[in-house]
């Protein structure tokens, strides 16, 4: 059964494409064995542009010549992408430029070991089959039309033609399946990633990991705010509708202002994913009065303090993680304390900003909330300020959240 799985396997599809690889890698020895050929020609190294000596020696001479052509970055693009298509190669295989002289020394292995096993395959093609057709036709031919000279003295024994015409048809087959086996196994290893590619791999995952990230928080601090702005903000109106119209318009209003805000943070985050220049400027501890402003909208009172702070004179950065902490405070105290005062106070000293958001814990109502990646986020900027925060309940009763920010931090 193993005898006749090989058999089937060295004529089916897979076996017939690497056999197609092997002569695209004789077709590629070709400019390379021609130059070497005229050589050896013009210098005398061998007599007459067609014996076997020639051709073997005009071999020997070109492999060296590939081997240097190997070394061009561009050769693991094309032997690559050649692998991948008829070698059957796995996925490891690189259709990429060679950067690294690791890279390209592999793929001047690789490029010599696939012109080698395919000039060989590609001349035993040509030439097995033929005279192997000859050797089955020997039998019934008269002697004196038997042309090669090789062939004579087979003549003298007709019985042990066709046998060996049938072992030179087969010939082609028996080299081009292991040949074409081997150099699939050995694709990853020399078109594969090296370590140096490994680990710049590597360091692509992990900045697209950190842009993501990085958007992720940003939709939520700002979207995730608003809608739990809105949401507080059109209950509210809803429940004073009719005893409050004008406490109701205000809410409206503040809706109408926290959506527009919602679509310009919005628009900020996606010419972050498109890379674009950003028209609109993200915001920072300047534009803090307008988001306490819609926070007391909403329905919830805010009591703020500041001591200390210039927020124009912070660095961008910091200025604008800042805005976002607070707001991620805010939403949080809308989402879980509802319409419960927030007392919030901005306080530099030693040459650090200090954030400290405190307000009422409320038992939860109804069923339970999810809860959320917001804490998450804020910490991982806070880390990224080479700050500190900490959040949860203090003995008075309240959820306070205190961020410390060194002043020269930068992200």
């Amino acid at each position: 059964m193993n005898v006749l799985r090989e058999l089937r396997a060295a004529v089916d599809r897979r076996a017939r494409l690497r056999w197609l690889h092997l002569l695209l890698g004789a077709a590629l020895l070709m400019p390379f064995q021609l130059l070497t050929t005229s050589a050896v020609g013009v210098t005398g190294l061998a007599d007459g542009d067609f014996r076997l000596e020639t051709q073997l020696l005009a071999f020997a001479l070109a492999l060296p010549l590939v081997a240097a052509a190997g070394l061009l970055p561009v050769a693991r693009s094309l032997e690559g992408a050649i692998a991948r298509t008829l070698c059957g190669a796995s996925e490891e295989v690189l259709a990429t430029p060679a950067d690294s002289w690791s890279a390209r020394r592999r793929t001047s292995l690789w490029f010599t070991l696939h012109a080698l096993l395919g000039g060989l395959t590609g001349a035993i093609s040509l030439a097995a089959p033929p005279a192997g057709a000859l050797l089955l036709l020997l039998p019934v031919l008269r002697p004196h039309t038997v042309g090669p000279g090789w062939a004579a003295p087979i003549a003298e024994h007709p019985w042990t033609a066709p046998p060996l015409g049938l072992a030179l048809l087969a010939l082609p087959v028996a080299l081009a399946f292991p040949a074409g086996r081997r150099l699939a196994r050995l694709a990853p290893r020399l078109l594969g990633p090296t370590p140096a590619d490994r680990l710049a791999a590597a360091q692509r995952r992990a900045d697209r990991m950190a842009e993501r990230n990085r958007v992720a928080r940003e939709l939520h601090d700002s979207v995730g705010h608003a809608l739990s702005a809105v949401g507080v903000q059109a209950a509210a109106a809803a429940r004073l509708l009719r005893t409050d119209p004008d406490f109701a318009a205000t809410a409206l209003a503040a809706i109408e202002a926290t959506a527009r805000d919602a679509v310009t943070e919005l628009d900020h985050v996606l010419g972050l994913l498109r890379e674009e220049d950003d028209r609109t400027a993200p915001h920072t501890l300047a534009d803090l009065p307008a988001l306490l402003d819609r926070t007391r909208a909403a329905g919830a009172p805010v009591d703020y303090a500041e001591d200390g702070l210039r927020a124009r004179t912070l660095p961008g950065t910091l200025s604008r993680e800042a805005y976002r902490i607070v707001q991620e405070g805010l939403g949080n105290a809308l989402k879980h304390a509802g319409d419960a005062p927030v007392h919030v106070r901005l306080t530099v000293r030693q040459e650090t900003l200090e954030i400290t958001m405190a307000n009422p814990l409320r038992p939860p109502a109804g069923r339970r909330t999810r809860t959320g990646s917001g804490l998450t986020g804020l910490r991982e900027r806070v880390a990224l300020l080479r700050g500190t925060l900490d959040a949860g309940p203090d003995d008075a009763g309240q959820w306070l959240l205190t961020a410390r920010l060194p002043l020269g931090s930068s992200a």
